[in-house]
């Protein structure tokens, strides 16, 4: 059930068309999901509090190296895809290449961009794509105690032999 969830950009754009004509405010998250976390889950569940349809971007492989180094990402991007859409809070899934979000937010035109805590809305690097389609930004999840490299260290030092 969770993989009807992730659908290429095309079949998305349609699948939201669909609910605006109904009305329903679309969502945007976006991140790299590559060892799902408490933290993933909060900001996921409070992102979906902002409007009606959540729809989650998770960056490719490439874009995870870029951002996170060497031997990232833990987990290939159909796999974390997979594993977000099988949340309850998220609707539609989608992978993207690109070294940021702002394209995908030009194609979305999400009503509103959901974003960590780590960041301010003054601080949000697309902030200016997203006014430009006319959304706005939130802020949701819990304060940024929880984070995958801090895992994966904590997995390291418990397990070394």
């Amino acid at each position: 059930m969770s993989e009807e969830k992730i659908l290429s950009l095309d079949d998305l754009r349609e699948r939201l068309a669909q609910h605006r004509r109904r009305g329903q405010r679309v969502v945007l998250a976006n991140g790299c999901f590559d060892l799902l976390h408490v933290g993933h889950v909060r900001y996921l569940e409070g992102a979906r509090r902002e409007g009606d349809v959540l729809v989650v971007g998770v960056n490719d492989d490439e874009g995870v190296r870029r951002l996170k180094g060497p031997g990232r990402p833990l987990l290939e991007a159909p796999d974390r895809a997979r594993l977000v859409a099988a949340l309850a809070a998220v609707d539609y899934v989608v992978i993207f290449a690109e070294p940021t979000v702002t394209a995908l937010i030009g194609a979305l035109r999400p009503d509103v961009h959901a974003k960590g805590t780590d960041y301010t809305t003054e601080t949000v690097p697309e902030r200016e794509a997203v006014r430009a389609v006319g959304g706005r930004v939130a802020i949701v999840g819990d304060p940024k105690d929880h984070s995958t490299r801090d895992l994966l260290a904590a997995i390291r030092q418990r397990f070394r032999s």
